[in-house]
């Protein structure tokens, strides 16, 4: 039997149905303040009662211990009502991290703790992966037994970025997310670091054409009930000048998805990076909506009915290590770093990496307190300064 043969044979599982709903995460919000988490702690979007931290799942190693570390992160901080915000991609940890959510899904529905319709599951494709359940095939090889061998895509289809946008791969990374996770429906894809991905290599009238075809696959799985929302995750094209080669205008993505699926498009998220050091989504004015300019990317989101998640929150741990002046009484480095992330205006929540018991107790703490009011974010806010 030949590898892909082999990688391709999954066991028997039943999906965990449903998706995060009105109903569902209100009953998560009243739940979690009953148990002590502010009652400011979520945030309201499409009806939505999303937690304004969120779990992410990018670091760590293909390892039984992390496995079960990231595993055990994703069930007590959703047990404790602190997160119902929860952020992977399939090349995370070589599909590991999608795997650990949908065992800590089943084990948390399972315990009676909560149910599917509470918590809010997103994940990206278009990178190429690997699957670590089979470490000894690296990710070149993978990629041609599962798909180039196969005729599903052409080696000249991996940019130089490795990131595939053909229509045929983003349907398999879907379809292989709800394998993963064992779910029947995700509520967010995002496309990820696409342009970043393709900019060296395509046009941008190239490019535009190839986003094109994957808004119409995720609108596709909209209309079967496997994906609710999509939308584009990223890493600089937001946050640069117009006058920048990598730099989009996030209007022009959206008519293309309204181009697709109608004003009623699946269109709804995107996330970037967002911190103390990387501040252009709050300062930078590089966005148009209609006749307005000079927006900055956040501002372009509310215009747009856009929610937007943001990720390095810590920048990778290096904030540690950043001398951040105190305010309004704060001297915890983490509640410092990650109040004004999370208080800024337009952001649902930034999405903060986890897997040690001890910060998961202390990402569950800072649940606790409530976000900075309008006025004390202002104030806050002069640190940038």
């Amino acid at each position: 039997m030949d590898i892909s043969t082999s990688i391709s044979l999954v066991s028997e599982y039943r999906a965990i149905g449903g998706f995060a709903t009105t109903q569902g995460t209100k009953k998560y919000m009243e739940n979690a303040i009953k148990n002590g988490i502010s009652n400011s702690h979520f945030r309201s979007f499409d009806n939505l009662n999303l937690s304004s931290l969120g779990m992410g799942t990018y670091l760590g190693q293909i390892t039984p211990e992390d496995d079960r570390d990231l595993e055990n992160a994703i069930y007590e901080s959703v047990k404790s009502g602190a997160i119902n915000v929860i952020d992977t991609a399939i090349n995370y940890r070589s599909m590991k991290s999608e795997k650990n959510i949908g065992n800590a899904m089943k084990r948390l529905i399972e315990d009676g703790i909560i149910s599917r319709d509470q918590v809010f599951i997103s994940t990206k494709n278009g990178y190429i992966t690997n699957d670590g359940d089979y470490p000894t095939v690296d990710v070149l090889e993978y990629m041609h037994n599962m798909f180039i061998s196969q005729g599903i895509i052409d080696s000249k289809d991996i940019s130089s970025g490795y990131n595939v946008l053909n229509p045929n791969y983003i349907r398999k990374c879907i379809d292989k997310s709800l394998t993963n996770m064992q779910l029947d429906t995700i509520d967010l894809v995002y496309v990820h670091n696409a342009y970043e991905s393709w900019v060296d290599d395509i046009s941008r009238e190239e490019f535009d054409e190839m986003i094109r075809k994957v808004f119409q696959v995720y609108e596709e799985y909209r209309s079967s009930n496997k994906i609710k929302y999509y939308g584009m995750a990223t890493w600089t094209c937001f946050r640069l000048s117009q006058n920048e080669r990598e730099y989009l205008s996030l209007a022009e993505m959206v008519k293309i998805a309204e181009k697709v699926g109608g004003k009623n498009h699946g269109f709804r998220f995107i996330q970037l990076p967002y911190n103390l050091a990387y501040r252009e989504a709050y300062l930078l004015k590089n966005q148009s909506v209609g006749v307005d300019n000079g927006l900055t990317i956040l501002e372009a989101c509310n215009r747009l009915n856009i929610g937007v998640f943001t990720s390095v929150p810590l920048l990778q741990a290096k904030l540690f290590g950043a001398k951040i002046p105190d305010y309004l009484g704060y001297n915890d480095q983490l509640l410092k770093i990650v109040q004004i992330t999370r208080s800024t205006p337009n952001v649902i929540a930034p999405l903060i990496g986890q897997k040690k018991p001890n910060h998961v107790k202390e990402n569950i703490e800072l649940a606790k307190v409530a976000p900075l009011t309008t006025a004390e974010f202002s104030d806050a806010i002069k640190i940038f300064d």
